[in-house]
This record gives structure tokens, C-alpha cells and sequence, in this order.
């Protein structure tokens, strides 16, 4: 009778062994990721809800295996008693072992970071000046990668992965898209797109690529910080570099300055001399015309492999009237660079006056970040001209242009209107700005027909902030800093088989290999039959 009654229970005992079954999965995921969470490969939103799933689990895999036991005693009784325990006890001794013997295996791993560069041309091995670099590092260097959904990080990840890999755990780096995250980017003093921040301590320094050269550059700057210090020209109209109007440079200044530049104001026509320290001077929007003894200043300071950073607006938009404009005979002297005397009419755009640019240098370190996604508009501006005999040691670039659909209009109308006249207006595609380089000297010039792009009002609007500082960085940049000589790549090419050598293939595939596994299976099975 005693049996009789049992029978039903029974039944129903496989119910706690599945149970029991699920718990221990749900057990083991989660002790595995509660693992992961101690050795910081994985940070859960909410670690009290993981311990909690992870007690649950646990508590409901006892509570299914004591239901089986309690249900189904006779079957708990054999098993622990028969030759499956003792066979099953030395399978499950050897699983644990297994298992333990892997884990610790990649825990040892995880911790001691090792990795071998296996290709042929060694394009992962960081150049002896980079290992430097890293091995001199004085404390922890974090980088912070601003890209946004429209750059490809692999080159970066690569090359920030290469100088984690060695820099002896002092190295690490994260990523930023600066469209989901603009106040990041904005504290960080990121202008554009594919920037990377470099911090140690309360130091801070940007790389304008994901190159090794940039990089390396840019964490020679953080560890040995130098002063760096550009002069806004001002004692012409210029607007100011304080905050309290929508044409001054309060924003362009403080993001300089965030970028560890030290931004002072200049007047020539009072101090008659340019600082010593002085690694770029920015010409903002001059109102009335430079005098000659300040152009010769500048000329001289230049030629002595100083910078200038040069704004000019339209005529019509200033008070030159009928002066002659000694900087601008300057650079049309001593770099070929012009500045005419038009104003641009862009009909790609729903406000003709503002020029945007269509076109731009990507060989160029100010313009190799630009893309279509950050045009840079120019409002009421004036084209650029380069010479068509370049003057000796002198490299131009033209950095941003205009649409074939505009033109420099020489003489506006009494209401401002406008029309092409061959002949007497510059044809487009028009220079929006230009950059130049005295290979003898290396004095640099960077030279834009407008200053209105790079006030407050427009800063920020699509590219204008980003030209801006990327004109001072390579006007003031100390380009002897560092040289690392650039790998040439091995080039590989897939060559095509022969016909007879295809069909060679094709049969060996095809029929030779698994014609000898069936004659090899075959062959046993014979053998085995003829052993009876």
C-alpha cells in the first residue's frame, strides 16, 4: 500500500530535476559574469540586482534538487550507491578540474597583458621614439577619443591599443561621440571631429589625428609642457577677445586657452616690438589698414620663422575706403597670396553672401579632418588668390573652396544686387582661405577672406570652430618636436591560378581528398569484418 501511495509522487519528480536543471545554468551565467565584474572586464548597471539574481538562482537550484530527493528517494538512493556514481563522480572530478584549470589559466592571462606583432612589415610595432615616450611616462595618461558616428575608429582603436599594450598599464583610452555628447567636447576644448585629449594629472594636451606621429607628439607636449603664446592683433578695430558682444573671440580665446595656449592681446603701434614668446600673431578683422612699421615688424618676425594668422574682411565691410593696405601688398610681395577686392556670391546656398565651402585639402593637417559633415561657412566674405609663379621656397595650399556656381563680385549694386561678368568678376570654384610655408625660413602664414566665421555667434556652427583652431595649432605648431619616418607597407596581390592548375585543384577537392577518406573508411571496415 505504502508503494502504491508513492507512485504518484514520483511522477511528477522530474518537475524539480528540470527546475534544479535551469537554476544551475542561470547559476553558472551569473557566477561567471559576477566573475567578470571582480576582475573589471564587465561593469553592471546595478550590481545589487546581479547578486540578488545570483542568490535567487542559487536558492532555487537547492529547493528543485531537494523536491527530486524528497519525491524520488529510491532513485537518489540507487544513484549514490551504484557503478554509475562511482563512474559519473570521476567524470564530474575531471569537468571541475578542466573547467578550474582554463579559468585560471585566462585569469593569468587577463592579468599579464602580453602581445606579439606577427606581421610581416611589423605595423604594429611602435617606433623606437613612441616606446620612449611611454616608458618615460611619470604618471597615468588617460586619452579620450571624440568620434563621431561618421569616422571609422579602427585605425584609432589600433594605434590606442598599440600604446596601451605598451605602456606598462599607464596608458588607457575610452571613446566620445561629440554629437550625443557636445558639453564633453566642449569642456575637453575639442573643436571638430577625430580630435583625441591626452590627460595626466590636471595637464591636458590634443592630438588633431589618431596617427602614431601626432600622438607621440602630443604625449611629449603633456609630459614636458612648454608655453605656448599667440597675440590677437588689436589698435585697428578689432574685435575684442572678452566676452560682451556677438562679434568678439571670447569663445575662440577660451578655447584656445583650454588647449594650454596663453592668449594675450598686442598693440604694435604702442610696444613698437613683438614678444620673443610670441609663437603665432592673429590678425582678427582689422577695421583700418596696418601701418607700414607694423608690417615691417611682422615681416621681420616672420622671416625669423614666426607665424601670422591673417583675417581680412571685404572692403565694403571696413573703413580702408581709398588707403592702401600695407599687409596685403605683403603677402601678395613676399608669399603670392592675394586678397581681392570682391565679395563672394555662393549660389549653392539660400543666402548668397555666405560662402560655403565644397571642397577642401585633406592633405593638409588644418583641413585632413574636415568631411561634408562640417562645412565651413564664411559670411560676407572675400576670395584668395594664389599666385600662378609661385615665389621661390614659398609651398601655398588652398585649404577650403567654393562651389563652381559662385564668384567674386567686384562691384554690387546701389541695393546689393549682384551678377556675373566675365572678365571683370572671379569665376568660381573660389579660394576660401590659404596656407603657406617658407621652406628657408619656416615662417608660416595662414590667410582667410573673413573674420566673421570665427566670432562667438558663429563659432560653434558647423566646421568654422574647428578651421579656426586648427589654423592656430599648425601656425604656432613646433614642427622639430618630433620625426618618426613613416613604414612603407608590403603591398600583397592575389594571383590567379592558371586554368590547368584550377582544374587541378578542382579535382583534388573535390574528388582525390574525399575519395581517400571513403577508401580509408572503406579499408577499416573490412578489416574489422574479416577479424569477425
Amino acid at each position: 500500500m505504502d508503494e502504491k501511495k508513492k507512485k504518484p509522487i514520483a511522477q511528477y519528480a522530474f518537475i524539480g530535476l528540470i527546475v534544479a536543471s535551469i537554476a544551475c545554468l542561470s547559476t553558472g551565467l551569473l557566477g561567471l559574469t559576477k566573475g567578470l565584474v571582480a576582475m573589471q572586464m564587465f561593469a553592471p548597471q546595478n550590481p545589487d540586482i546581479l547578486n540578488l539574481a545570483l542568490q535567487i538562482s542559487a536558492g532555487v537550484l537547492v529547493v528543485g534538487l531537494a523536491a527530486y530527493a524528497f519525491m524520488a528517494p529510491d532513485k537518489v538512493r540507487r544513484f549514490f550507491s551504484g557503478r554509475q556514481a562511482r563512474y559519473g563522480s570521476n567524470s564530474l572530478i575531471l569537468t571541475v578540474a578542466f573547467i578550474g584549470i582554463v579559468f585560471v589559466a585566462n585569469y593569468i592571462v587577463y592579468q599579464n597583458p602580453k602581445s606579439w606583432d606577427l606581421t610581416e612589415d611589423k605595423s604594429h610595432t611602435l617606433a623606437p621614439e613612441t616606446l620612449q615616450a611611454l616608458a618615460t611616462l611619470p604618471d597615468n595618461v588617460t586619452a579620450i577619443a571624440f568620434f563621431s558616428a561618421n569616422l571609422d575608429t579602427t585605425n584609432a582603436n589600433q594605434v590606442l591599443s598599440d600604446f596601451k599594450a605598451n605602456s606598462t598599464g599607464k596608458f588607457d583610452y575610452s571613446f566620445i561621440d561629440p554629437d550625443r555628447d557636445p558639453v564633453s567636447a566642449r569642456a575637453a576644448g575639442v573643436t571638430g571631429d577625430g580630435k583625441i585629449m591626452l590627460t595626466m594629472g590636471d595637464r591636458k594636451e590634443i592630438a588633431s589625428s589618431a596617427s602614431e606621429t601626432e600622438l607621440t607628439k602630443t604625449l611629449i607636449r603633456l609630459i614636458n609642457p612648454d608655453a605656448r603664446v599667440v597675440y590677437f592683433l588689436e589698435g585697428h578695430g578689432e574685435s575684442s577677445i572678452e566676452a560682451g558682444s556677438e562679434t568678439s573671440y571670447s569663445i575662440a580665446a577660451s578655447t584656445l586657452q583650454s588647449k594650454n595656449y596663453t592668449v594675450n592681446t598686442l598693440n604694435l603701434l604702442v610696444t613698437n616690438q613683438i614678444p620673443e614668446d610670441a609663437l603665432s600673431i592673429i590678425i582678427a578683422g582689422p577695421q583700418k589698414p596696418l601701418s607700414s612699421a607694423e608690417v615691417s615688424l611682422l615681416q621681420k618676425y616672420v622671416d625669423a620663422g614666426g607665424s601670422l594668422f591673417v583675417m581680412e574682411n571685404p572692403l565694403i565691410l571696413t573703413e580702408f575706403g581709398d588707403s592702401p593696405d600695407p599687409l596685403a601688398s605683403y603677402l601678395e610681395k613676399d608669399w603670392g597670396i592675394s586678397l581681392n577686392n570682391d565679395i563672394i556670391v555662393d549660389l549653392s546656398t539660400q543666402q548668397p553672401l555666405n560662402a560655403v565651402s565644397v571642397a577642401y585639402s585633406s592633405a593638409h593637417p588644418i583641413t585632413q579632418n574636415l568631411s561634408a559633415n562640417y562645412s565651413v561657412i564664411l559670411p560676407q566674405a572675400r576670395s584668395v588668390g594664389m599666385a600662378e609663379t609661385p615665389v621661390t621656397n614659398v609651398e601655398l595650399m588652398p585649404l577650403i573652396l567654393t562651389a563652381d556656381n559662385s564668384w567674386g563680385e567686384t562691384a554690387l549694386g546701389p541695393d546689393g544686387a549682384a551678377e556675373y561678368n566675365d572678365g571683370v568678376d572671379f569665376k568660381g570654384p573660389l579660394n576660401m582661405a590659404v596656407a603657406g610655408e617658407n621652406t628657408n625660413t619656416k615662417g608660416r602664414v595662414v590667410v582667410f577672406g573673413n573674420s566673421l566665421f570665427a566670432i562667438d555667434q558663429n563659432f560653434d556652427a558647423y566646421g568654422n570652430g574647428n578651421i579656426f583652431i586648427n589654423s592656430v595649432d599648425w601656425a604656432a605648431e613646433q614642427e622639430n618636436l618630433l620625426n618618426i619616418t613613416p613604414r612603407t607597407p608590403i603591398t600583397r596581390s592575389f594571383e590567379a591560378p592558371s586554368p590547368i592548375a584550377l582544374v587541378i585543384i578542382l579535382i583534388g577537392s573535390i574528388i582525390v581528398l574525399p575519395g581517400l577518406v571513403v577508401f580509408a573508411g572503406i579499408s577499416a571496415w573490412l578489416a574489422r569484418r574479416k577479424r569477425g
